[in-house]
């Protein structure tokens, strides 16, 4: 390899097969990384990754003119892929908080990343993914009261966008969904997301990618992780009891019917999202853990 080559290398060969959880807003994927990230294995920044990647040169929603979170392939250039990996690998830390001294596996969760799997792939080429399907119904309530709590707005002041404070990821074709009425412009986010990132996830050698349910992850967490930590090949060493604790980024108790609360909205929007559901659960069942 030229100089030049492992200069730009530099920091991206520090990473090892880089995981990164991908799912709709509102999935549970706080939960699922907040397990996996007790793997002796594995190392993380400790959260969400948006302002590490959004503070790259280049990637800031500002710069790329307000157009969408989602990024191509193209947008991996030399420079941007290594600022990007500077950039994790400074924050990196184990489970034990310290610091990794050499090569590195990480564990990375953001929703705004399910835009980004070309993006991502071309940072990483040997980097796996972890497809965490939540029934729609649920994903949609949970989205709907993200947007009414107030706490998820990603971009407040969005130009030429008309409705409440935009939360969450930014999808690409938002200015459609101006004036729309809530539960619409949800369904029309998450439908988008699901879309792109089955499609994405598709595209990929199978072998780098795992999928798995949030209903089955939370009806038998010691065994989907287990299962799980095996496929992807990482140690776990950690009991889980029959029950996890709640994530941090819950907004009211959990409740199995909790969705229910929105249900005649939701049930109005089904149809928006059907065809991109009916893919996606199909995914899943296919790529299962």
């Amino acid at each position: 390899m030229p100089a030049s080559d492992e200069a730009q290398a530099s920091f991206r060969s520090r990473f090892e097969r880089p995981l990164f959880i991908l799912s709709a807003p509102r999935s549970g994927s706080t939960l699922l990384f907040e397990t996996l990230a007790q793997s002796p294995d594995l190392a993380t920044i400790g959260g969400e990754s948006h302002r590490v990647i959004e503070g790259v040169p280049g990637l800031s929603m500002p710069e790329r003119g307000w157009r969408s979170n989602r990024l191509l392939a193209d947008d991996a250039t030399p420079q941007v892929a290594e600022q990007l990996a500077a950039a994790f690998y400074a924050r990196l830390r184990g489970r034990d908080g310290n610091p990794i001294p050499g090569r590195a596996r990480m564990l990375e969760k953001t929703p705004k990343n399910a835009l980004r799997v070309p993006f991502l792939d071309a940072v990483w080429p040997d980097a796996e993914f972890i497809f965490l399907y939540r029934d729609v119904r649920e994903t949609l309530a949970s989205m709907i009261e993200a947007w009414q709590s107030g706490y998820f707005r990603t971009y407040p002041r969005l130009p030429g966008w008309a409705g409440p404070p935009w939360s969450l990821l930014l999808v690409p074709g938002w200015e459609k969904l101006s004036g729309l009425p809530l539960p619409e412009i949800v369904a029309r986010q998450w439908a988008t997301t699901l879309e792109m990132l089955v499609a994405d996830l598709a595209g990929l050698p199978a072998k780098r990618v795992r999928a798995l349910s949030y209903s089955d992850f939370l009806a038998d967490p010691a065994a989907v992780v287990g299962k799980l930590a095996n496929s992807v090949g990482i140690g776990w060493d950690r009991a889980l009891g029959g029950e996890l604790p709640v994530s941090k980024t819950t907004v009211s108790k959990p409740a199995p019917d909790k969705w229910r609360r929105w249900e005649a909205e939701i049930e109005a929007v089904m149809p928006i999202v059907a065809g991109a559901d009916s893919r996606a659960r199909q995914f899943a069942e296919d790529r299962a853990a």
